[in-house]
């Protein structure tokens, strides 16, 4: 039924499913605009404040140059000025002619008073001239008798001050149009290949939210934080997809299992209940041996279960590991002794901070396991150290060691490989142990020959 009604989830979104691509296409080219948007924004953002500081400080330069210009020009029409005033002693017979032809030849507009600040002489144009004018006074023998003040024509200086601010600020609006058409061509290059990989991750994110667990990003040309973003999510689908196959060969291996002894209980009982067989002391045995596989399966999950509990909520104190292995090799030893296999021992003191409960656990799931895969005669150590700031435990057999292409796999939920298919249990021990000791800020490692034995190393920090 379970399987059944998750298909039923699965296939319901089917009519729906072809538009999402569409809309994730949407969704990503509608980030590719937004991000060129925002390119072209900042660097119109900067390109204006340039442009505007540039303008500001090349108006203030042009303006100060020009400024500078008329006072020379006005200080050089004075000496002129003076010395013709010098020649006649006065204004009425003073030839200013020269002086205004020059002027008139440069572009310059000239206007000369007495020291009673009426007009002596100007050129034509001088009440017109546009922009400021300078002043400078005509002094003879120190003593000033008039001023002469100039300006600049359109046809001349002044024409070249007004040509120069309009080529700077022409000069100044190209470049920032082309710098504008610059960013928003590296903004869209960027965006495309930022939103690329997105939008790649979003059509594989929708793809396996509809039930394609095979779908995967793969390699991409991105940024480095999107290229390693794009490995986490497949490593976390390949994660999620053996997640998935190990929880699919647990209910087979489950169903398996729980097949076998419910079918003898019911056969037994069913035989006793028809008086095909007596009730006799063999045949009680039989059926309550069914009864505890039965029990030890259950035990095992709700081991499991607690584990998964035990990890978020551990009460770690200052305890030496090799008290906690004592305590568990002393709770093991008669299976040991009944299974005629040597448990050797050398406890050092290997002081840490842990659960003491949970790291016996850890402790008793190793050494069952090495007494599960060693047979008669043979020999299991366990060993405590320390090795620099971690302290360590180490149980080793002279089992049947595990091949070299199972060794990864030993420490997954359920799994159980070729040696392990003839004897009980779940397959959870040696999963609950590493999970335990990562939940203690340590590890669980494991070295294994076929045929002469495996070593697992727990290396814990030292408290």
């Amino acid at each position: 039924m379970t399987e059944a009604s998750g298909s039923r989830r699965r296939a319901s979104p089917g009519p729906a499913d072809p538009p999402r691509p569409t809309d994730g296409g949407q969704r990503g080219n509608t980030l590719g605009v937004r991000l060129a948007l925002a390119f072209l924004g900042v660097a119109v953002a900067a390109i204006a404040l340039v442009a505007v500081l540039t303008a500001v400080f090349s108006a203030v330069d042009v303006s100060s140059l020009a400024n500078r210009q008329r006072g020379e020009l006005a200080s050089a029409f004075a000496v002129a000025a003076a010395s013709s005033w010098q020649q006649h002693q006065g204004w009425a017979g003073a030839d200013l002619t020269p002086a205004l032809d020059l002027a008139a030849h440069s572009g310059v507009q000239l206007e000369v008073r007495d020291s009673a600040d009426h007009v002596v002489t100007a050129t034509s144009g001088f009440s017109s001239a546009p922009g400021p004018h300078a002043s400078a006074p005509v002094l003879v023998r120190g003593r000033q008798v008039g001023t002469v003040r100039v300006g600049l024509a359109e046809s001349g200086l002044g024409g070249a001050d007004t040509i120069l601010r309009t080529a700077l600020l022409r000069a100044i609006v190209g470049t920032a149009g082309l710098a504008a058409l610059l960013a928003l061509a590296t903004g869209l290059g960027i965006s495309r290949r930022i939103t690329r990989p997105v939008a790649r991750l979003i059509s594989v994110t929708r793809a396996m939210g509809s039930g394609d667990r095979s779908s995967r990003v793969g390699e991409i040309k991105a940024p480095g934080e999107l290229h390693e973003l794009a490995a986490a999510f497949d490593h976390m689908a390949d994660t999620l997809d053996r997640e998935d196959k190990i929880r699919r060969n647990l209910v087979a291996s489950v169903a398996h299992e729980l097949r076998t002894p419910v079918a003898v209980l019911q056969a037994g009982h069913e035989a006793l209940l028809d008086g095909v067989i007596e009730a006799s002391p063999e045949e009680l045995g039989s059926l309550r041996d069914e009864v505890l596989r039965l029990a030890r399966m259950v035990n095992d999950l709700q081991t499991m279960a607690a584990a998964d509990a035990a990890i978020l909520q551990l009460t770690r104190e200052h305890r030496d590991l090799a008290d906690i292995a004592g305590s568990a090799a002393d709770s093991l030893a008669h299976r040991f002794e009944t299974a005629e296999v040597t448990l050797d021992r050398g406890l050092a003191p290997a002081p840490v901070l842990a659960d003491e409960r949970w790291m016996h656990q850890v402790v008793t799931n190793l050494l069952s396991n090495a007494l599960k895969f060693t047979s008669a005669g043979g020999v299991v150590t366990i060993r405590t150290t320390q090795d620099g700031p971690d302290s360590v435990l180490e149980v080793a057999d002279t089992g049947v060691g595990i091949p070299a292409d199972e060794l990864p796999h030993i420490f997954d939920r359920f799994w159980r490989g070729q040696a392990a298919a003839q004897t009980s249990g779940s397959g959870i021990g040696l999963a609950v142990a590493a999970e335990l000791a990562r939940a203690h800020g340590g590890t669980l490692t494991a070295t294994s020959e076929p045929g002469e034995g495996t070593r697992f190393t727990l290396t814990l920090p030292r408290a």
